[in-house]
């Protein structure tokens, strides 16, 4: 049940499509892998064709030896070989949740995120058809599932919470959503995401352009 707060950011919208709403504010530059002190990588945001989009995140593998059953996006790291993050986070999703080429609509790019482990995460969304049967790789995700998009506009559900490694203190968002803390890089994925799409006006407190 969304709070009367979000209720009100989506119907401002609905009448509206809510992909296009994103093509419209995003960037779409197909740019090519700029050479980078970080280690690179990219996730592939995949919204459904539907007049309320859904969004594709999984349980990371308990198995992983990083970030063990934590929710996130299919991706991972570039190949020496890729020439755009588009190219990697295809690759990945393909692999990953069998998301085929001819199935990802790209509607925009956010900006790449840095993370603590020296990451830069590069978010493509796209568009991909209602109704699609995943297939999983179990060496990746141990479950997949569908969340609505307008529910991470909810400020109810999202919170910041102060992290420290003893060396620099960062502001860490996180979305309670149901029995799931989704937090970290996939928080700040989803809160950007629904800043555009909804106007949701959700504070990250940190440039997440910077690395922390």
């Amino acid at each position: 049940m969304l709070s009367p707060l979000a209720q009100n950011l989506v119907a401002s919208v609905l009448i509206h499509e809510i992909h296009q709403t994103l093509a419209n504010s995003l960037p779409l530059d197909g740019l090519v892998w700029a050479e980078s002190p970080a280690r690179q990588a990219a996730v592939l945001v995949s919204l459904t064709a539907e007049h309320r989009p859904h969004v594709l995140l999984g349980r990371r593998a308990s198995h992983l030896a990083l970030h063990p059953g934590e929710i996130a996006f299919p991706g991972g790291k570039r190949e020496p070989e890729d020439a755009t993050p588009w190219v990697t986070a295809k690759r990945e999703a393909f692999e990953e949740v069998g998301i085929v080429e001819e199935q990802v609509h790209p509607l925009g790019e956010l900006q790449p995120l840095y993370t603590r482990f020296g990451f830069e995460v590069h978010p493509c969304v796209a568009k991909i058809p209602q109704g699609l049967q995943f297939v999983m790789d179990p060496g990746e995700f141990d479950s997949l599932f569908l969340a609505p998009l307008d529910a991470f506009a909810d400020h109810d559900i999202f919170r910041l919470e102060q992290m420290s490694d003893g060396e620099h203190t960062r502001m860490v968002p996180h979305y309670q959503l149901g029995d799931d803390n989704i937090w970290g890089v996939t928080a700040a994925v989803l809160a950007q995401l629904v800043n555009v799409a909804y106007d949701a006006r959700l504070d990250l407190k940190r440039n997440w352009k910077e690395t922390p």
